[in-house]
C-alpha cells in the first residue's frame, strides 16, 4: 500500500494539494476531519480556539499520534492501493504512519511564507480560521509544539508554494503522477519543487 502525506504550516497549501489528488481520482483522508468531528461530538462551536483546544486535549489524553491512529482505520477501509493523507501535524504521526506502512509511506512538505499564508486564510473563509496574522502565528506555535517542525524536517520532498495556483497544481501533479514508483520518491529526499511565478492565489 502506498501513502503520500502532506505536511506544512496552516494555509501552506496542504488541502489544495489534496484537492488536486482527488481530481486525479486518488482517495484522500483529511486528518483535520478527525478533530472537527471531535469538536462536533463535544457540541462546541467549530472556531480556531475550540479546534486547537480539542486537538491539544486529544493528544494529551490519548497520545501524540492519536489522529494518525484514527486515520489508519479510515485508510484501510478505502480498499485502495494508493491514498493521499492531508494534514500531518507532528513527528509522532509520521512515526505512526511509518510503522504501519513502512516504505510505502512518503511525506511531502509544503512551504509558504506567513504573509502569503495569511492572505489565503482571509480568502478561504473557514469557521476555524484565524482573524489576524498574530492569531496565525499563535496557531503556528501551537502546531510546532506538536512536533510539526520535526515532521517537516523528515519530509522526502519539499514544494515551495509562494505564488500561482497553476504552477502549484503542475508541481503536485508532477509529483503524484509516478506514484507507482515509490523508490524514486524515497530517493529524492531533500528535493525541492519551487513555485516561481509572480502571481499570488488563494490556497
Amino acid at each position: 500500500m502506498k501513502i503520500i502525506a502532506f505536511v506544512g504550516m496552516s494555509a501552506s497549501g496542504k488541502s489544495e494539494a489534496a484537492r488536486i489528488a482527488a481530481h486525479m481520482n486518488i482517495p484522500v483522508v483529511n486528518m483535520g476531519n478527525v478533530i472537527r468531528e471531535e469538536v462536533l461530538r463535544r457540541e462546541l462551536e467549530p472556531n480556531d480556539s475550540n479546534t486547537g483546544m480539542v486537538a491539544t486535549d486529544l493528544r494529551k489524553c490519548e497520545g501524540m499520534d492519536i489522529v494518525a491512529r484514527r486515520c489508519i482505520s479510515h485508510i484501510r477501509k478505502m480498499n485502495s492501493e494508493f491514498v493521499v493523507v492531508d494534514g500531518v501535524r507532528g513527528i509522532a504521526e509520521v512515526e505512526c504512519f511509518r510503522r504501519e506502512f513502512g516504505i510505502g509511506f512518503v511525506l511531502i512538505s509544503i512551504y509558504a511564507p506567513i504573509k502569503i499564508r495569511f492572505s489565503r486564510v482571509q480568502k478561504r473563509g473557514r469557521s476555524d480560521d484565524m482573524n489576524s496574522i498574530e492569531e496565525l502565528r499563535h496557531r503556528d506555535e501551537r502546531e510546532l509544539g506538536w512536533g510539526m517542525g520535526e515532521a517537516i524536517e523528515e519530509s522526502n520532498i519539499e514544494i515551495k508554494n509562494s505564488f500561482t495556483l497553476d504552477v502549484f497544481k503542475k508541481n503536485v501533479v508532477e509529483i503524484l503522477s509516478p506514484y507507482s514508483d515509490l523508490d524514486s520518491l524515497h530517493s529524492s529526499k531533500g528535493q525541492v519543487w519551487k513555485n516561481n511565478s509572480s502571481e499570488q492565489d488563494s490556497i
